[in-house]
């Protein structure tokens, strides 16, 4: 497959099967990463991989930090919003926390790190497609937390970039309908 079709063919697929990848697939996503485009060749990204009961301890954390959040709803709907968000690390097999380091000198911008960081993000997406994973780009609430950043060593001023769920598909690959480049696109200086 070339790497057009592997983007055209490229869906998020957020229902998996308890199938493991192995760490030879784990360890080719991260490898795809580490090539991605970086200002300063500063590499500013970091990766936290998250198997078995980590997940849970995860999950536990982040119910613990969204309690914090919640304020002063009805305590039915604070139950049911705290189980979700406990029960959310284990719709996958694996959990990669891609993180992007805050930039320790005068090299690069923070907001260049990020941009990087998303970019290994994208190449991690399309080497899981090659291999035939599963995979899902998350962030949400849990992803700016401290608490949640201290529980996995991360650096209060880094940045949780995606949390990546992978492991195998349980349902059918999705169609979509990207919207026409031509509403998306505004060309200056460009005779044709």
């Amino acid at each position: 497959m070339s790497i057009s079709e592997t983007i055209r063919r490229r869906r998020s697929i957020g229902k998996m099967t308890e199938q493991v990848p192995t760490r030879a697939q784990i360890e080719e996503i991260l490898e795809a990463a580490t090539h991605a485009p970086n200002h300063h060749r500063t590499e500013p990204w970091k990766f936290i991989v998250l198997a078995g009961e980590a997940r849970a301890e995860l999950g536990l954390v982040m119910q613990e930090a969204l309690l914090s959040s919640l304020g002063d709803l009805p305590l039915t709907q604070v139950q049911a919003r705290l189980e979700k968000e406990r029960l959310k690390p284990l719709r996958a097999p694996v959990i990669i926390a891609v993180v992007s380091a805050f930039p320790r000198n005068d090299e690069a911008l923070d907001i260049e790190n990020v941009e990087a960081t998303a970019a290994a993000v994208q190449n991690m997406l399309l080497v899981a497609e090659e291999l035939g994973l599963a995979i899902m780009w998350r962030t949400g609430d849990a992803a700016y937390n401290d608490q949640v950043k201290r529980w996995l060593g991360v650096e209060t001023e880094d940045h949780i970039v995606a949390f990546l769920y992978v492991g195998y598909p349980a349902i059918p690959r999705l169609e979509r309908r990207a919207t026409p480049l031509s509403q998306k696109t505004t060309w200056y200086g460009w005779e044709e």
